[in-house]
């Protein structure tokens, strides 16, 4: 597995890591504790030293990510997350210092650690300036409890406030193949300032991967019930976007998952996607994403591609849409 450095934060990590949050929460059911764990583990033994995970996405999900990687604890990179009152998203926002300590405090022991590598805000709060926050982590870092500071979808003026406070190392905000707002003035900001970019959903929540139609149905606790992009409409007319992506992928001897994370890796060379999977076989083939190199000419090809195709729905539903880009 070839590295890459994100940004300027000297933070070296796998140029593909492992998103942890549907092994117990959001896309669909999740795995038991102990296939977690060994899920985790095969990533690393196939290379992977980036592991994301989050208060928000349950007490077992950080204990799996513990347990997981506790042998192998200094060779890896693990990321968490604060932010949601009581660590429950339904429950709204919560970012003042006192709850990110309580947060550090928690996932340090879940985690099994006595740092935490890369520490996010899940979401920026309005009700907390900006500059509490980045002074709660700068705290931190100065304690040895973090080592690095991070945002999730944030908007530039958070970036540029935080980043002011305490260096941001790292952006996590979804970027794909069907989500490439982050052109505009986000990725030009990180570039200014030297902040890696780690996208999450790298895959379109599994659109981009060619195995979902509109006829597919989701279990009862998926997310992707509630996001407009996933109605049946919205998947009938976005399957031109499939359909371009498994012939780019046919004509190259790849799947479109491959297709769509290769794409990323070309974007910029501290972009880091975190794809994440409940399936060894779908691990193999994101991570063997890492040796497909695109040429200019493939990625001018892609362009013209999409730039011929409309996306339809929005990608949250009205009450999650509003917490992004503050």
């Amino acid at each position: 597995m070839k590295r890459r450095q994100l940004g300027r934060s000297g933070l070296e990590v796998s140029a593909l890591g492992f998103g942890c949050m549907g092994l117990s929460f959001g896309i669909g059911a999740g795995v038991d504790r102990g296939t977690g764990i060994q899920m985790i583990r095969s990533a690393f033994e196939r290379g992977v030293t980036f592991f994301d995970t989050a208060e928000a996405y349950g007490a077992q999900n950080e204990e799996m990510v513990g347990e997981a990687l506790a042998p192998m604890r200094d060779q890896v990179v693990i990321a968490t997350k604060f932010g949601f009152r009581n660590g429950e998203v339904g429950k709204g926002l919560d970012s003042r210092p006192e709850r990110i300590r309580e947060v550090v405090e928690n996932s340090l022991r879940r985690l099994r650690t006595d740092h935490i590598d890369l520490l996010y805000q899940h979401r920026v709060d309005p009700d907390v300036p900006m500059e509490d926050v980045a002074g709660a982590v700068k705290d931190l870092i100065s304690q040895g409890k973090v080592r690095h500071f991070g945002l999730s979808e944030a908007g530039v003026e958070s970036i540029r406030r935080a980043h002011a406070v305490q260096p941001v190392a790292a952006l996590q905000s979804e970027y794909s193949l069907w989500w490439r707002e982050p052109e505009g003035e986000v990725i030009p900001t990180l570039e200014e300032l030297g902040i890696g970019l780690v996208p999450f959903s790298p895959l379109g929540k599994g659109f981009l991967t060619g195995t979902i139609d509109p006829s597919t149905t989701f279990g009862a606790n998926d997310f992707r019930n509630v996001v407009p992009r996933f109605s049946a409409e919205a998947r009938d007319a976005n399957q031109a976007l499939v359909d371009a992506i498994k012939r780019l992928a046919e004509a190259r001897h790849t799947t479109p998952a491959q297709i769509a994370l290769a794409w990323l890796l070309a974007q910029k060379p501290w972009i880091v996607p975190i794809p994440g999977t409940t399936k060894l076989h779908r691990l193999e083939e994101n991570l063997a994403a890492g040796d497909v190199s695109l040429s200019p000419d493939d990625l001018q090809e892609i362009d013209n591609v999409l730039g011929g195709i409309t996306v339809q729905g929005n990608r949250y539903p009205p009450q999650l849409a509003k917490l992004v880009g503050k």
